[in-house]
């Protein structure tokens, strides 16, 4: 945690590079994706971003992205809203680039990367970061480590079918939407004043993320639930509801040991990144 690196969280709309040294961003580059079918114009962008945050001190790079990644290559597929994305060598290309290390996970591995080393998941080994925003996803720590799989794709809960539907028609920010015409930080505005429609909406919220929650313990069973994204900074409106629903799974233990908390760490996003190298550092240590 003494070497200083730079997490880059690449989304959709916006693109931002942060120097990270120990537990201290110190400072952040921050740039719009290029709307363009030209690959290489999206890269240059990428390029000059991580640049303007760079120094001779910095080891590694990581970088989350939302979308398919092959983490033992540095591959990235379909990229969401970067559709010219389709099968890019990123972590070969910034590696040329910057003779450093470079990381890549999805946007959910890296927050559990995040709070792994820099939040709550610093006090367990074994817990599932759970991201409530436009969708829900999850990335899964067991045994300290990130779960390792073939293409990122594990802990996509929220593709799960249930209802009508999935989950994350009814555990993430669409389901306020859909069911109440409302953005989730207009419906959090509005529970604020203590709306009581609002209030509802939320209380049957938490049910439907109990359901959820119950899907990844009989998964996972980690010991720790820890929840990011916009939708989480709501929490108090819907944790009734939310453990109501739990006190229903059919292992009491499971329930009464687990504990459900709502991360705490501004630019997660950048640290999560960042806590991509010390998370393969970590493990390139425990198995020399």
């Amino acid at each position: 945690m003494q070497k200083t690196i730079i997490g880059v969280d690449l989304g959709g709309t916006n693109m931002r590079a942060g120097r990270v040294n120990q537990d201290n961003i110190e400072q952040i580059s921050k740039n719009f994706v290029p709307k363009t079918e030209d690959p290489q114009i999206v890269y240059e962008e990428l390029r000059r971003t991580i640049r303007d945050v760079w120094n001779p001190q910095v080891s590694g790079i990581g970088i989350g992205v939302p979308g398919i990644v092959d983490y033992k290559t540095g591959v990235i597929f379909d990229i969401q809203n970067i559709p010219s994305w389709q099968e890019i060598p990123l972590g070969r290309m910034l590696k040329e680039e910057f003779n450093v290390p470079v990381y890549i996970n999805n946007d959910a591995n890296c927050f559990a990367a995040g709070e792994r080393f820099f939040g709550a998941g610093k006090d367990f080994d074994d817990f599932t970061g759970l991201i409530i925003g436009t969708g829900l996803g999850a990335g899964i720590i067991k045994n300290g480590h990130l779960l390792p799989d073939q293409n990122c794709g594990s802990g996509e809960f929220g593709m799960i079918p249930y209802l009508d539907n999935n989950y994350e028609h009814y555990c993430s920010g669409q389901y306020f939407e859909h069911q109440g015409g409302l953005k989730g930080k207009e419906a959090a505005l509005l529970a604020e004043q203590n709306d009581p429609e609002a209030l509802k909406l939320f209380s049957k919220f938490g049910q439907h993320l109990g359901n959820a929650i119950k899907t990844i313990i009989f998964a996972v069973d980690p010991a720790a639930i820890i929840l990011g994204g916009s939708v989480s900074g709501s929490y108090r409106f819907f944790e009734a509801s939310l453990k109501e629903e739990l006190a229903t799974f059919p292992y009491a233990k499971s329930i009464r040991n687990l504990k459900i908390i709502p991360s705490e760490i501004p630019d997660v996003a950048i640290l999560g990144a960042a806590g991509l190298y010390y998370e393969q550092e970590q493990f390139r240590n425990h198995n020399q």
